[in-house]
């Protein structure tokens, strides 16, 4: 099996960091008994961005050393950083579009532990910033698909999600590795609407965790994650539709066992713990061949892994309308 790690779109740093330059889960919700909840739900692909929000400007936050710039996303253009940070999937702030730029900024990302544990041999709490100090940050300009059937294109800052968790010498009995998002009533009160059970838990195999593209996300467009996008360390698998992307994590545990994922447990129907991006799959409430770009008007085809076909042999043998 050939995995290739080669990115095939080198860039230019100048083409890419400056911001200035680039400067409908309703019925579902409903079964869920939360029709009458005052929730704001956008449905897939049919809002646009919002115009204005309290999402801090770029210059706002502090810059990034970063090293290396590669693209993983051919000839497309990055979208806006107003896009990028002002329309958001995140419920513990809010469950409108707009709501986790405005209300994120409660979150405390410093100071900020991460603990690991489960099936290694180098368990323990560990302060974010000894986890990130052996790290080179570098920029990697991904497509982010989301289950909605909306896209993006993103510039993450971060390095190789395989070199951190090989630091925790994962076991022979580590099949799968769970990634914990933080639930602090105090700092996302909204978590008390209840609209998911918290905290928000995501998994992978271990093998996809290893594979090149998985990435920790630190940043984007050269500055420091913005609270709304995930701050201050999140996962990419730009393959996956987007909710497999843990945000603010705060636990990271080695599994023997499949583990339990958030929308996979409330939705298995809809939600698969795989959750490939597949044009050929339907959601059961919408069509997964196209997509709206934000910023752009017309729809375009959706692609298989979201365009990572390097991806495929980890799932040689399996049937992907079932694992979705």
């Amino acid at each position: 099996m050939l995995i290739r790690s080669t990115p095939p779109f080198p860039i230019a740093p100048s083409e890419i960091t400056p911001e200035a330059v680039h400067a409908d889960r309703r019925q579902f919700l409903a079964r869920l008994g939360l029709a009458g909840a005052g929730l704001a739900l956008t449905g897939c692909g049919e809002a646009a961005p919002p115009a204005a929000s309290a999402a801090p400007a770029a210059a706002e936050l502090p810059a990034l050393a970063v090293g290396q710039k590669r693209n993983f996303a051919g000839d497309e253009t990055p979208s806006r950083y107003q896009d990028i940070t002002e329309y958001n999937n995140y419920y513990e702030f809010g469950t409108d579009k707009s709501e986790p730029a405005r209300n994120a900024g409660s979150l405390r990302t410093r100071p900020w532990t991460v603990m690991v544990d489960g099936e290694c041999e180098a368990p323990g709490p560990l302060d974010l910033d000894a986890l990130l100090k052996p790290h080179a940050l570098e920029e990697r300009i991904y497509r982010l698909r989301c289950v909605e059937a909306w896209s993006m294109v993103v510039p993450w800052v971060g390095f190789p999600l395989a070199d951190l968790l090989k630091r925790f010498k994962p076991t022979s009995k580590a099949k799968f590795v769970q990634f914990f998002s933080l639930a602090d009533e105090q700092q996302m009160p909204l978590i008390k609407r209840g609209v998911l059970p918290y905290p928000y838990r995501e998994g992978l195999r271990i093998d996809e965790a290893l594979h090149p593209l998985a990435f920790v996300a630190v940043g984007l467009y050269g500055r420091v994650l913005p609270n709304q996008n995930g701050a201050p360390i999140r996962v990419i698998t730009p393959w996956k539709y987007g909710f497999k992307g843990a945000k603010s994590i705060v636990r990271i545990h080695f599994t023997e066992r499949q583990p339990e994922t958030t929308w996979n447990a409330i939705g298995a129907s809809e939600y698969g713990f795989y959750g490939n991006v597949n044009p050929d799959v339907d959601h059961p409430r919408w069509s997964q061949a196209s997509e709206r770009r934000l910023g752009e008007l017309r729809r375009r085809p959706t692609l298989m892994f979201n365009g990572y076909p390097e991806v495929a042999p980890l799932y040689a043998g399996m049937d992907l309308r079932r694992y979705y």
